[in-house]
């Protein structure tokens, strides 16, 4: 059964570290797919739109992301190209939590990444999915949206 995970907090190191790719030949295929269910649990619980294993204090390079369609597990995502359009979005995270932020976003990508099966996907992303897939790889490489971001805001909680 999927449990809610801990969610690591900046200033922690673990957040700053580049992750490393998944070697599907090392990893225990059911370790994988429990890692996913809780992720999966983790951000909707949280109300994320995306989670980054590193956020979990995980650092492998393993995201999840809320869809429309549902809930999309992408492993080892590689953005292999970039519109020149971008567009400036207000951004939070679970890791930064109560901070809220403008970040210029590239409107238009595409992503390569395998699913839980091993099966390499290509996908060209626009919109919400582009912005959450940027931001969700950033964290692979050690990268926060406070980074980047302009008019940044702290809220209180209620």
């Amino acid at each position: 059964m999927a449990k809610i995970l801990p969610i690591i907090k900046n200033p922690s190191p673990l957040l700053r570290e580049k992750s490393k790719e998944i070697d599907f030949e090392k990893i225990k295929p059911n370790e994988l797919k429990d890692l996913c269910a809780d992720m999966i649990k983790t951000m909707k619980e949280k109300d994320g739109v995306g989670l980054a294993a590193p956020q979990v204090g995980k650092s492998i390079r393993l995201i999840t992301i809320n869809t429309k369609d549902g809930p999309k597990i992408m492993i080892n995502p590689k953005i292999t190209n970039k519109s020149w359009a971008k567009e400036w979005n207000e951004e939070g995270c679970l890791s930064v939590p109560g901070v809220y932020g403008k970040v210029r976003r590239n409107k238009k990508i595409n992503c390569v990444y395998f699913d839980k099966n091993g099966q390499k996907i290509k996908i060209q992303a626009q919109g919400l999915l582009s912005f959450v897939i940027q931001h969700e790889t950033d964290h692979l490489d050690g990268i926060l949206f406070i980074d980047k971001a302009k008019e940044v805001k702290k809220i209180k909680a209620i």
